[in-house]
């Protein structure tokens, strides 16, 4: 039994409205932990360097692709500056990228401005208690299954999914079948 089958009528019914699928990095689309490594040698000014390392799960960036396609917008909002997280919303063609967000609303307003949409026609995916404000502007706000309790208490759907581990996969494929769209969308699957 998939994971639609198991939704609500009401997530489905919120599902359907659905234009924009906007979601956090750290602890949604990745497991939420940060890997600093640090470099063997030093910069010019004696400091050593220090990299981060970020796991994404392919099934997550094949749907985001898979959205794209589809004409559903998609983005990511997170607290962090990641070239890491950069880098791969510009491989997947995430439309909107805001990094390094300490409050999230300005952006989740400029999102939505720039596509052209309303809050009722956008999903949100966090995992924490910085989410919570978002999650109560959205048509359906979605909590990682791993999440913090305080956002699955206003979220309207909570994934079966662990964070890193197919979370957007669920919620896009959620979002097509809800909408009648996900047997058109398999055939467009670009590998």
């Amino acid at each position: 039994m998939s994971e639609v089958s198991l939704a609500s009528p009401d997530v489905l019914a919120r599902a359907r409205n659905i234009k924009l699928f906007l979601m956090d990095v750290d602890g949604t689309i990745t497991d939420g932990g940060i890997c600093l490594i640090s470099a063997t040698s030093a910069n010019e000014h004696g400091d050593q360097s220090v990299l981060e390392m970020k796991v994404f799960n392919a099934q997550d960036g094949q749907a985001l692709s898979l959205a794209h396609t589809m004409g559903i917008k998609t983005g990511f909002i997170t607290g962090r500056r990641s070239p890491a997280v950069a880098k791969r919303a510009a491989e997947l063609k995430v439309t909107f990228v805001y990094l390094g967000q300490a409050t999230k609303m300005q952006a989740f307003d400029e999102c939505l401005e720039k596509a052209g949409v309303t809050a009722e026609e956008a999903a949100y995916m966090g995992d924490d208690l910085p989410d919570i404000p978002l999650a109560r502007r959205v048509g359906l706000a979605v909590c990682v299954a791993d999440g913090a309790p305080e956002l699955k208490a206003v979220c309207h759907y909570t994934t079966k999914r662990l964070a890193g581990h197919g979370t957007v996969r669920e919620i896009v494929e959620l979002i097509l079948k809800s909408q009648g769209r996900w047997d058109e969308a398999v055939p467009k699957a670009l590998a």
